[in-house]
């Protein structure tokens, strides 16, 4: 069984920038329903497909396989929910841990969104002084949440 136990955060201000490399992610969901949802991903040359289950402060169900990326990208043109989130990842090393940045792109153009991956709920961790406020229970920033309310509809 896979587990993620992730937490998400606002990014502050732009002294992130260029501690880590980016690589360009395209992704939609198949199913988006509370307490479950189905993506379909592509990262560079290679396809997902991600099965996640409810959100539990932070941790869920997950598991994800590889896919032939052809198949990803016909999924992704016809049957994705639309937009697809597009986004590019930064990874960037910081106290032992590795902070993946979100730098969206298209519908939710403007958005940045630091995660961290931990080993299990509680675990304590360092935070980058780039790090703004914790969004991990505002089920707003959730990727499949901005495919049906995108980040350039809010209104400020």
């Amino acid at each position: 069984m896979g587990k993620e136990i992730e937490k998400k955060f606002l990014i502050a201000d732009n002294s992130w920038q260029g501690l880590g490399v980016g690589k360009a992610y395209s992704q939609g969901y198949l199913n988006s329903e509370k307490g479950r949802t189905v993506r379909v991903r592509i990262i560079g040359d290679r396809g997902f497909l991600t099965i996640k289950g409810p959100n539990d402060h932070g941790a869920r169900l997950e598991y994800e396989y590889d896919i032939p990326v052809e198949d990803a990208r016909e999924m992704l043109d016809l049957l994705c929910q639309k937009p697809l989130i597009e986004k590019i990842r930064y990874c960037i090393s910081f106290a032992g841990f590795i902070w993946e940045v979100d730098d969206f792109k298209g519908e939710n153009e403007g958005l940045l969104i630091a995660e961290i991956e931990l080993e299990y709920v509680g675990q304590e961790f360092s935070q980058p002084s780039w790090i703004g406020p914790e969004v991990t229970g505002d089920s707003r920033y959730y990727n499949a949440n901005l495919v049906k309310n995108p980040y350039s509809t809010w209104k400020a």
